[in-house]
């Protein structure tokens, strides 16, 4: 398979990338910076440099062509402001969706969150509240294409070692997940049509990966 990965500099996308490497597939990550690509080159991906909040679709389009599949794991990141919330937790991934739609790349998975409802909470942080409102709105975006999509959201992430042990469904109570785990079920989740058109959520567990998919 080639996958282009969204977000390809990320935490997860790395590990998503040694991943597909590792059983033959060929992993084309989009980044921001010509200076991340020595990291992407170490993980047996292509570096791509595009930056989604800046990129025309087409161009984006262009790179997605002859794809099997699009991952979208781009974020803006800790630090980052409400701007950048919206321009890429949201807005990234329209235009990610949109390109992969124009360049006839059907199977599409989204890294999205878990507790998207608790963005009007009392007490809420300004910034995570936006962050929670972008990736809904990205969610909302997503299922409206004529695309073969699947949204997937993890709950705390962790860079503890993956168990490959795992909670998987459409609802589950919050949890951490290791950053190993999202990205194991990633790369599972591109081969089973049955999570296409579903909303997953994913914490830490005691079910195999394999087994996980295999319930829902």
């Amino acid at each position: 398979m080639r996958v282009v990965i969204a977000g390809g500099h990320g935490q997860i996308a790395l590990r998503l990338e040694r991943l597909l490497a590792a059983r033959g597939d060929h992993a084309v990550g989009l980044i921001r910076s010509a200076e991340q690509a020595a990291d992407l080159r170490d993980s047996s991906a292509e570096p791509v440099v595009l930056d989604l909040e800046n990129a025309e679709v087409d161009a984006v389009a262009e790179v997605l062509r002859g794809a099997d599949a699009a991952v979208f794991a781009a974020g803006a990141g800790p630090g980052s402001g409400t701007a950048r919330k919206d321009t890429v937790d949201r807005g990234a991934a329209a235009l990610f969706a949109e390109a992969a739609e124009r360049a006839g790349v059907r199977r599409h998975v989204q890294v999205s969150a878990m507790g998207l409802d608790r963005a009007d909470d009392p007490g809420m942080d300004e910034v995570f509240a936006v962050y929670l409102k972008a990736k809904a709105a990205a969610e909302d975006d997503l299922r409206a294409r004529d695309l073969d999509w699947t949204i997937l959201r993890p709950g705390r992430l962790t860079d503890d070692h993956g168990t490959g042990q795992v909670h998987l469904a459409e609802s589950v109570d919050g949890g951490d997940v290791t950053r190993d785990d999202v990205a194991a079920v990633l790369v599972a989740l591109l081969d089973e049509s049955r999570t296409i058109h579903r909303t997953l959520e994913l914490v830490e567990g005691h079910t195999p990966i394999d087994e996980a998919l295999e319930r829902i």
